[in-house]
Parts: C-alpha cells; structure tokens; sequence
C-alpha cells in the first residue's frame, strides 16, 4: 500500500486526514482512546495541539509516532487488512532536500519491521518497505502540468505550518538557485493574528477560533465586550476588516447600518 504523509509542524497530512502535530505521552492509558497510539508500551494522544517548533524534526520520535497514527487513519479508511505493507511517500523542504534527505528516510525506515502498535484500542502490524522522499510542492506541478506548460517562469509557493517554500521554474525546469524557505508560515500568521486581536480588543482568541475564521466560518464568542463602549468599538474594527458580526441571543446584524444605535 502507497501512503503519502505530509509531516507539517503545524499539521500532519495524508489523502484524506489532516491532524494537528501535537502529541502527548501517557504512562497509563487516557481516559479516552480516541487518538490515541500505543507503542512500545507507551501512550500517546495524537493531534492535541502543537508542539513546539524543532529545527531538527528527528530530534525525537514525535514525528515518527505521528506517521504510525496517519498509516492507522489510512489503513482504516481504505479498509485494508491491519496487517499490511507499506511504502511511504513524503516530502522535505526545498532548500534543506539534499542535506536531509537521507537522514530522514532513516528515520521513518527504520530496522526493526514489522512495527507492531496499537490506534484506537485496534491493534496493527505495518512492514514500512520503502520510503521515497520528494520535494515540497513538486507534487502540485506534478498533476497540474497545464499550470507551466507553455510559461517562462513560474514561481511555485508551498505554504506551510512554519515555512514558506519557493521555488521558481524557468520553462519547465526547477530553478536550484531560486529555492527559499522562509519562515512565514501559518503558525506565524495565525500568532500575529491572535496578537492583533489582544492588542485592539483586549481579548484572547485560540488557534481553533482564528483558524475558523480564515476559513470563512463563522465563529460564535460568549463575550465579546467588557461594556457597551468597547462592544462599539469592536464592531466598528471587525467591519473595517470586512468581517461581519451577530449577535445571536439579540438577534442583530451589525451590518444594519441602525446596529449601533440598537446597540446603545
């Protein structure tokens, strides 16, 4: 079986999940089982919250707990039998390929297969056969040739948890010189934004609420305001920012241009 996983600092990802890099170790079992990964004796929750930002990503064995927990959801979902094996796709940045990628593929194949652990409370035996490393984004350009074809020179943008990889093409061809990894990536935006918030409003916002608003969801708040005046001020902010508000329980649409006066 062909598993691609794509190890973000911010979100691990495969065909069809997506789950936050943060993991968790248990001595004892949790109180729930439900992403929850047991290896060697150990467990781990897998995808609460993030964990802190490694230069190194095989400083320890987050990263690889984090792979067995993607093999479980994919075996799961494509209803293959639990005892199976696999071949590991992934991909590395841009500018660091050449220096990590041998190290990398180390660590992910690692001798001792089949690994046996447990997702879920179901257990599994996955014999990882192969891992073949790739640039980050290249799979875009990969499937979408009609992106480039006929194109002097096309930048391709891989945005990610902490970086941003650019890499530019120049008729086709990926340009080595013309590789960066910038740290700019969604982990920064949704800390600046979280920021901005406390610094115009006063009040703190989580990742999950900044990140459902980037989304264009809506996202409801028990208390907006600590009196009317910052209430005012608030929604006059959010409205400059083409945000719209409702307040639900009053049922008012603060883009009524009478909202602030219903609101005093």
């Amino acid at each position: 079986m062909n598993i691609g996983v794509d190890h973000g600092y911010y979100a691990v990802k495969t065909r069809h999940f997506s789950f936050p890099a943060g993991i968790t170790a248990y001595r004892y079992e949790p109180y729930t089982l439900q992403n929850t990964l047991e290896y060697q004796g150990k467990y781990y929750v897998c995808g609460t919250g993030r964990q802190p930002i490694l230069r190194n990503k095989m400083e320890n064995d987050n990263y690889y707990l984090l792979t067995l927990a993607a093999i479980a959801k994919e075996i799961q979902q494509r209803g293959e039998k639990r005892e199976c094996a696999v071949n590991l796709g992934a991909g590395l940045p841009l500018a660091g390929f050449g220096r990590e990628k041998k190290a990398f593929r180390e660590y992910l194949l690692r001798s001792s297969q089949p690994v046996s652990f447990k997702f879920e409370g179901i257990s599994y035996q996955a014999a990882i056969q192969d891992v073949r490393l790739f640039p980050q984004g290249c799979s875009a350009i990969a499937v979408h040739p009609e992106f480039i074809r006929g194109e002097p020179s096309v930048l391709l943008m891989d945005i990610g948890g902490w970086t941003v990889d650019l890499m530019r093409l120049d008729n086709g061809i990926p340009n080595a010189s013309a590789c960066r990894s910038l740290e700019l990536g969604m982990i920064r935006c949704i800390d600046e934004a979280k920021e901005q918030v406390r610094r115009e409003t006063g009040l703190s916002v989580t990742d999950a609420q900044v990140e459902r608003v980037l989304a264009g969801q809506t996202k409801s708040v028990s208390r907006f305001a600590r009196n009317i005046l910052d209430c005012i001020h608030h929604v006059r902010l959010l409205k400059s920012w083409e945000i719209p508000v409702i307040f639900e329980k009053e049922g008012i649409d603060a883009s009524d241009m009478n909202s602030e006066m219903i609101l005093t």
